[in-house]
């Protein structure tokens, strides 16, 4: 028995009664939403670090006068202790938005581009808006912002601005802040602080003003005079000049501009809430050109950098093996691995990413055939380590070799075992030159403390990305960050460099008067002061204000690791998806064609993100203590022990009707939003399988409350189907009638349920089933020709005209198709937590097909959800070993299939020179499992010749029986609405293919498009 969940971490009185306040609409004209619940604020608890802390608040402004009404209560009396923390996409390295008060998160609705001005080459933005949604706006018009982030799909550009972002290509293109041609941002205090460069006579004259903001401009432009040679002789001369406050550049080379902007850029939120910015935008330039080279180290990786360099390289990008084996193991490698050159003989252990930008197409050449000159030399005289290279100015290809750099960070943290390389000191920035011998070393200080790591970079910039493989859960291990810490500090300073050259510097804050000295410093903390004289935006992180008592954060900040420790081992090691979680948050991706959590992208609460669902499991689990493993669930349930629960479940759910809290409904709240899509387990460089644990999860959670009816319905549905679908017209008359639809929607709480098909049997011929009798009989060399068809309960019970087409385009191309007896798949058990049922249908179902797979015919299945099935949940439930078959989709299969001459000439006379264009949309199933699915009709079409082009596209919100029932119908709708809709509507003169049957049906329903199968087409040649 699973014992009640206690509450966790309340809220403050004050922090309740401020949020109650700011809701008041009578008083305060505050738009945005306000989190107060438990799993909202767990959701907000981590970034991309080792460290937890659980806010007590999230407030999520939708525009700058929400802040305005935020700082105006805050400013109240009885408010003025409390503390707030700006937040942007959350994918910070070191903590610097973490808090324990509360945060004010700019992210959800802050997301309006304003204003573009294509003469004068700027946009201004909202701070909430997405990195790579400001370049795909900016694409149409010949620019792009330039910083180049690994979290670009993610990254907001006021959390870029905080950190003073800075990425690949930094060496030419620099960091955000020099790209910052104004702010717009709010003090603490409530004040407007517009922000751009001033004359130094402007700025003197706004530091003498009567305004409650004259005293931030005189402080700050006396310490940029007055220790302005002192500043350049402490701080390298590096093009990553992270210093927390940039003292530097507030003041111009020539002494005579003044810009305020220089200061909020690297603040990380300690000085103001940045709102909108004002930002210089660049040409894309109309020639690109990557070279990527391998190596046999990684040190000659590193040396050989400075030469490609001084090539006129616009970046120079690094990998070590470590990632690149990672790489290999994830689906990424398909698509770059024809970029990356293996030579025979040659284990590659480096490689380096060389792009060349251009606007002269002659330049370009000659950068590029120069390099490739000197390379052929190194290769030929077996010099610098250099193995092989390759080079392509597709842009698609270019994109594909980033995408894997990318995941890089997320990559790193799929090793096995409790130790992750993880983020403390891995942005370290060092003159160039000083680059190999400085690793050199950094690699002998790790090698001394016996430890795994991986490494990756900008090394062009001195920048190296080194993540030591480290259990925080291990209080030595957490000591021995510490001690690495302290370590790579004086390190980095022996090589002239920065301890913090990319990431900021958070929970690292600490180091900063060594880097700084005693007597700058005490400058920040006057700048502090100035802005926010009684420590209240994220306080502890880069300095406290000057007369404040209170302390600088420490890397010894309580670690994520201290909360999962407390979670048994053994359950442990049967969630580790759910443990290993590490934050990256690619789950936050914004593109709507991307598969990645169609849950997050609707309602963009991260709670209803892999990562946000991860962390609510492992606080689940945490909470729990023993007894929530699943083997030990499904031993323990018996038809005595559920009767004997029944009492208790029913109490328990009357008990919730009354308002008793438990946790474990904020965790299934989250769960429910799930589509069981499968794009995390690919997608996400972790794998965090969000379908399977949620499934264990619902059963638990059943275990104490009572099933709705609809998850009974929906558990059986497979059962009950084909039996129904032998006497379609009557069912569909039962059940599509006003009482029963009445009933459906409003007491089983489903809607637009599909009409019932005729049943297979009876509009395909009865020569086309197997019957093992029969097939036996066959010669070998029809035998040979046999393809076996897996039905599912879908395509079987509400498109069986489907499976006539695919037996006539089977047997049309040359095949004998055979539709194989009917099985429960189990598909609906396992979505809705019918854990132990699915385990008896996967045992009886697999039993069958381990049979027929001793036949050695191919065996294929029409429905990606249902037919995956087999492939994914299957194994990992029943265990490898256990599932001898395999059942591809028809494209799939059909893809990697030869067609004979006779065939050939047969198609080309059905299309008698016919020249439709076809569109074909895959399922995201389909598309999360298998890499390379978009690919396969286009290339089975171009056979026949026909014309097919793949288009990519989110979920379309259906998801099994999810868009149809009616708590989901808003998420269902909008994400049809950004995904799929526009893609319908483009395609007025192709013809639209659809591989789903989930996807077929919601475009009948909410596009009123009907969508054929793709081999529907095929059949058509054949009929």
């Amino acid at each position: 028995m699973i014992r009640r969940i206690p509450v966790q971490n309340t809220i403050s009185p004050k922090v309740h009664l401020f949020c109650k306040k700011l809701k008041d609409k009578s008083s305060f004209k505050f738009s945005g939403d306000i989190e107060t619940s438990y799993s909202a604020r767990l959701s907000q608890s981590t970034d991309n670090s080792i460290y937890q802390a659980i806010p007590q608040a999230i407030v999520f402004p939708k525009n700058e006068k929400d802040l305005f009404e935020l700082t105006k209560l805050a400013n109240e009396a009885e408010f003025k202790t409390l503390k707030f923390t700006p937040k942007g996409g959350g994918t910070g390295t070191n903590g610097q938005s973490l808090t324990e008060f509360i945060i004010v998160d700019m992210s959800r609705h802050m997301r309006n581009i304003i204003e573009i001005n294509v003469e004068e080459r700027w946009v201004k933005v909202e701070s909430g808006v997405i990195k790579d949604q400001l370049n795909d706006f900016l694409k149409p018009y010949g620019f792009f912002f330039a910083p180049d982030l690994s979290t670009s799909n993610r990254a907001t550009i006021g959390g870029m601005i905080n950190t003073d972002a800075s990425g690949q290509g930094s060496l030419v293109y620099g960091k955000t802040s020099d790209h910052v041609l104004g702010l717009e941002a709010i003090t603490i205090g409530g004040d407007k602080l517009s922000t751009s460069p001033l004359t130094v006579d402007e700025a003197l004259s706004r530091s003498a003003d009567n305004k409650t903001t004259a005293g931030i401009y005189k402080q700050v432009y006396e310490t940029a005079t007055n220790y302005r040679d002192q500043i350049r002789e402490v701080f390298p001369r590096l093009n990553r000049f992270l210093t927390g406050y940039d003292l530097e550049h507030v003041l111009c080379d020539d002494k005579k501009h003044f810009d305020l902007s220089r200061v909020l850029a690297g603040s990380e939120g300690t000085l103001a809430f940045i709102t909108e910015a004002k930002l210089n935008i660049t040409p894309i330039a109309a020639y690109k050109t990557m070279i990527n080279i391998t190596y046999d180290s990684f040190d000659s990786a590193l040396r050989n950098s400075p030469f490609l360099v001084d090539a006129k390289a616009t970046s120079v990008e690094t990998i070590d093996s470590k990632v690149l084996n990672l790489a290999k193991q994830d689906v990424i490698w398909q698509e770059v691995q024809d970029l990356i050159v293996e030579v025979q003989g040659h284990v590659i252990a480096g490689l380096n990413i060389v792009e060349f930008n251009d606007e002269d197409e002659s330049n370009q050449d000659d950068k590029v055939s120069s390099l490739c000159k000197r390379l052929d030399q190194l290769i030929s005289t077996k010099s610098s380590g250099v193995i092989s290279y390759s080079v392509t100015s597709d842009r698609s290809a270019m994109a594909r070799i980033y995408a894997m750099r990318k995941k890089s960070v997320g990559l790193l943290g799929n090793v096995k075992g409790d130790k992750k390389p993880i983020a403390f000191a891995e942005d370290t920035a060092v003159p160039p030159e000083n680059l190999a011998d400085f690793i050199a070393e950094f690699r002998q200080l790790l090698d001394s403390h016996n430890l795994e790591y991986g490494m990756f970079g900008h090394v062009d910039a001195g920048v190296l990305h080194v993540r030591p493989a480290l259990n925080m859960m291990d209080p030595n291990q957490e000591k021995l960050l510490r001690l690495i810490s302290d370590q790579v500090v004086k390190l980095t300073a022996k090589y002239k460099g920065l301890m913090w050259g990319e990431h900021g510097k958070g929970y690292r804050s600490e180091y900063g008067p060594e880097f700084f000295g005693e007597e700058l410093f005490l400058e920040l903390r006057k700048i502090k002061a100035a802005f926010d004289p009684h420590n209240r935006l994220n306080p502890g992180k880069i300095c406290t204000p000057i007369g404040s008592e209170e302390k600088l954060v420490s890397v010894d900040a309580v670690k994520r690791g201290r909360f999962d420790k407390q979670i048994p081992i053994e359950v442990r090691e049967e969630y580790q998806q759910t443990v290993n979680c590490n934050g990256n948050g690619l789950c936050f991706n914004y593109d709507e064609s991307s598969v990645m959590c169609p849950s997050y992208k609707v309602t963009k609460d991260r709670r209803y993100s892999p990562k946000g669902r991860a962390t609510l499991m492992r606080e689940w689990l945490r909470l729990q203590g023993e007894g929530v493993s699943y083997v030990n669930m499904v031993m323990a349930k018996t038809v005595f022990l559920d009767l004997f629960r029944l009492p208790y479940k029913a109490a328990y759910t009357l008990a919730k009707k009354f308002g008793r809290y438990d946790f474990s409904h904020e965790v299934k709240e989250s769960m429910d939003a799930c589509l069981a899509c499968k794009a995390c387990t690919s997608a996400c460089p972790i794998k965090v399988d969000v379908p399977t644990f949620r499934s264990k999860f619902l059963e638990a959670y059943y275990l104490r409350y009572m099933r709705p009816l609809s998850d009974h319905l929906v558990a059986n549905v497979e059962s009950i189907m084909p039996t129904l679908s032998r006497m379609s017209s009557v069912t569909n008359w039962l059940t599509h009638n006003p009482i029963s639809n009445f009933v459906v929607n409003n007491i089983v709480g489903y809607v637009d349920a599909p009409k019932l098909s005729q049943h297979p049997s009876q509009v395909v011929e009865r020569k086309y089933f197997y019957n093992e009798t029969r097939y036996q009989e066959l010669t070998e060399v029809d035998k040979q020709k046999t393809v076996f068809l897996v039905q599912d309960a879908f395509t079987s019970s509400y498109e069986s005209s489907l499976i006539k087409d695919t037996v006539i385009a089977l047997e049309g191309l040359g095949f004998s198709p055979l539709i194989l007896p009917f099985q429960v798949n189990g598909k609906a058990q396992h979505v809705k937590g019918f854990l132990t049922k699915f385990t008896e249908t996967a045992k009886s179902a697999c039993d069958y097909y381990n049979d027929i797979a001793t036949l050695k015919r191919p065996m294929i299945g029409l429905d990606a959800s249902m037919t995956l099935v087999y492939r994914d949940e299957y194994p990992n439930l029943l265990g490898h070993n256990k599932v001898k078959f395999k059942v591809d989709l028809l494209g799939e299969w059909l893809s990697k299939q030869a067609l004979s001459k006779a065939v050939a000439d047969k198609v080309k006379m059905a299309l008698n020179d016919s020249v439709t264009k076809y569109t074909v949309l895959s399922h995201c199933t389909e598309k999360s499992l298998i890499a390379d699915a978009p690919s396969h009709w286009p290339i089975i079409f171009e056979r026949l010749g026909l014309a097919a082009k793949p288009v990519n596209t989110g979920c379309c919100g259906m998801a099994g029986t999810f868009g149809h029932e009616k708590a989901n119908q808003t998420v269902s709708k909008e994400l049809f609405d950004i995904s799929w809709a526009p893609v319908l509507k483009n395609s007025e003169h192709d013809t639209v293919l659809a591989t789903g049957f989930s996807c077929r049906c919601q475009s009948k329903r909410l596009a009123q498009q009907t969508l054929k199968h793709p081999i529907q087409i095929i059949a058509g040649l054949f009929k």
